[in-house]
């Protein structure tokens, strides 16, 4: 397998090369600049010596130098030669060197070894210029080319010297930037105006190489260290930015695919291992399923003990799902979605074993800071066993799926099955029906009568709504009001049912008669419900103390200190507060001291099997004492034959409501009952009666 080659890796070499480059152009400008100024200005200065011994001399010999009365008065460099510019030389000529005293005067400052070699060339008037611009001598001495100088060296030396027509010194480096132990000095010879012959020395500079080494050496390697120090200081702190940005590269990568809080996949990176996974499924003709995963009432958790509670909480849940589907993709779609890919397991059986493993694995609770906090999971899964699915259409199954779990008692799990399809469907029509009743006020009010077990008398009604569909005629709200609630919609339906309750109640006849509207949990929402409550009251002039507000227990444990203060703020106006369905949720008892309920009401459920069952006769007279010591009135719901009310009176029941006292209806005035004389049609023996209907 081919090794692929890291971002690291490649940015290691990237700094060596960059070192090892910076060191030797380093090295090699250094030893270039440092022998050129120690060697050549040695040089210069030799040169010098020698020009002015030979001019000295000519002095001595009774010669007279016309052109070279004045002294050498400097030098100056060219490239890499160093000239002599004698003053009172316009036309560029030299006649007084000779080869011999020249060279008698280098080797008597230099030492008898210092020449190699030494030789005049002579030139060829109208000689062209070869391809390299040179000019050709008649013959390059093998002595010059001997000594280490190379044929090209000498030929743009007598270039030089036939331009320049003044002696220079030419010194050659090494690869590295270091002078070479050989030089070559030309010295023009004219005869008049025309250089006609050059002499060339070839010096062995050793000894002026000698003093300058130890300093180029030492330069080099000081210079070397600080370079190597600096381009190391360089990849050092490229490597710490290149490292941070790799770091904040990966961070931003791993947050593009995977939750910050729990380091799941995100939905993006599920959704796109759900693509691929299927596609390996179809070539491969196999099976793989999705299982969606929801945690049930994680908004209570949230709004009770706070948003920090509730990310350790989903950490926890996170773990678990890890320790139960760990060989398994696992991942966070949502605030409390959750989902599963199974791709190694296709058997019914066996998916189904895992997901009973993940709801016995939420049975022991979960602590955070002292609070006790249980688990429930909702899951719904569906199974690919063909190539036609695609990742849009699992999830959505994996979800009907889950919606039926979650409005099956929640903390189980179901299958999807091709029915759901057409249950979703009924629901979108529900809920593109509900839009328009709210728009063409297709609903109304229907209202079921309470009376007062203690003198017979009618006390109020429940209001009760109804959705006249233009189609489809009544529509009970079993049918709508789940929709509602999953869709938002049960805010504007309530607000609804609110203010035509109080209005309608504001024009009864009786004026001491009640009216009791129910509210959804789902719609009552703290600091803002008392404001539709006052609101609802001022438009419509209803007395506070005829309106009847009806919850249910599960209200109660979603942020409990907010819903105390609502239903306080509530009960300041005058308006009574009631507990509706109470004895079937699990936190009433626990609850009752803490909200300011006037009214209990004892769910149907019980009332059904009164008087069949003595257990059920047990815990209806146990809530009746039970409301009797809290100095609260007492309804039961769902009161349909006359034994029925012959034991709450005998309890103590103080209102009762049901088919036996009136089915749902318009209010057409007050009317009082003797249980003497009971309603047509609605003896004991026409059996078994329609359970009432409410408003969720």
């Amino acid at each position: 397998m081919k090794r692929t080659i890291s971002r690291q890796e490649l940015m290691a070499a990237a700094t060596m090369l960059a070192v090892v480059l910076t060191l030797s152009l380093g090295i090699f400008v250094s030893n270039r600049l440092l022998s050129s100024w120690l060697v050549g200005d040695a040089l210069e200065s030799s040169l010098r010596n020698w020009t002015e011994s030979d001019l000295r001399l000519d002095a001595r010999q009774g010669r007279e130098p016309e052109d070279l009365s004045s002294a050498l008065l400097r030098l100056r460099s060219f490239s890499q030669s160093f000239v002599p510019h004698i003053a009172g030389v316009d036309d560029g000529t030299l006649h007084i060197f000779e080869l011999t005293r020249f060279a008698d005067t280098v080797t008597g400052d230099l030492g008898s070894s210092a020449m190699r070699a030494h030789a005049r060339v002579p030139l060829v008037d109208g000689t062209p210029a070869d391809e390299s611009g040179s000019i050709v001598a008649q013959e390059i001495p093998a002595a010059i080319v001997d000594a280490g100088i190379s044929s090209g060296a000498v030929r743009h030396a007598l270039e030089q010297a036939r331009d320049g027509g003044l002696p220079r010194v030419t010194v050659f480096y090494s690869w590295w930037g270091a002078a070479k132990d050989v030089a070559l000095v030309t010295v023009p010879v004219s005869d008049g105006s025309t250089v006609s012959s050059v002499d060339l020395l070839a010096l062995d500079i050793a000894p002026v190489l000698a003093g300058a080494n130890r300093t180029v050496l030492l330069t080099t390697g000081l210079l070397a260290v600080l370079t190597v120090s600096s381009a190391l200081a360089v990849g050092l702190l490229l490597w710490f930015r290149y490292r941070d940005v790799v770091r904040i590269s990966r961070n931003m990568e791993f947050l593009a695919h995977h939750d910050p809080l729990t380091s799941l996949p995100n939905r993006a990176l599920f959704s796109a291992k759900l693509t691929e996974a299927l596609r390996v499924t179809h070539a491969k003709a196999s099976n793989m399923a999705v299982i969606l995963i929801d945690v049930d009432k994680f908004k209570s958790v949230n709004d009770t003990y706070g948003h920090g509670t509730g990310d350790i909480f989903l950490q926890v849940i996170a773990d678990r799902l890890r320790a139960v589907f760990g060989e398994h993709l696992v991942a966070r779609l949502s605030g409390d979605e959750f989902a599963v890919m199974v791709t190694s397991i296709s058997d019914v059986a066996r998916i189904t074993k895992l997901a009973s493993d993940m709801i016995a694995a939420t049975k022991p609770p979960c602590v955070i800071d002292g609070i006790e906090l249980q688990i429930s999971l909702s899951m719904g899964i569906a199974r690919a066993n063909d190539g036609n699915w695609r990742s849009s259409r699992m999830l959505h199954c994996a979800d009907l799926a889950l919606y039926r779990a979650k409005h099956s008692g929640r903390s189980t799990f179901f299958w999807y099955q091709p029915e759901m399809d057409a249950e979703a469907q009924r629901r979108k029509e529900v809920e593109a029906g509900l839009i328009k009743a709210l728009k063409y006020d297709q609903f109304d009010l229907l209202y079921q009568p309470q009376f007062s077990l203690h003198d017979n008398t009618l006390k109020g009604y429940e209001a009760l709504i109804r959705w006249e569909h233009p189609t489809k005629g009544t529509i009970s709200p079993d049918v709508f009001i789940s929709v509602a609630e999953d869709t938002g919609l049960i805010e504007d339906i309530g607000d609804w049912v609110l203010r035509r309750a109080c209005r309608e109640a504001a024009e009864w006849h009786d004026k001491t008669l009640r009216v009791a509207v129910n509210f959804s949990p789902a719609q009552f929402k703290a600091g803002e419900t008392q404001r539709k409550v006052a609101r609802a009251l001022e438009e419509s002039g209803l007395d506070p103390k005829r309106l009847e507000i009806e919850i249910t227990e599960s209200l109660l444990i979603a942020d409990t200190d907010a819903v105390v203060e609502t239903l306080e703020a509530i009960s300041s106006m005058g308006v009574t507060i009631a507990m509706d369905d109470f004895g079937t949720g699990y936190s009433s008892l626990s609850y009752l001291n803490r909200f300011p309920f006037n009214k209990i009401k004892i769910d149907r459920s019980f009332i059904k099997n009164l008087g069949k069952d003595a257990g059920t006769d047990a815990v209806v007279t146990s809530i009746i004492g039970l409301g009797r010591s809290l100095d609260v009135l007492i309804t039961a719901e769902g009161v349909e034959n006359q034994d029925q009310v012959v034991l709450l009176r005998a309890a103590g029941c103080d209102l009762v409501q049901g088919y036996l006292f009136g089915r749902p209806g318009a209010v057409k005035g007050p009317e009082v009952i003797d249980e003497r004389a009971l309603p047509a049609g609605l003896e004991e023996e026409d059996g078994v009666r329609e359970p009432a209907e409410q408003m969720a």
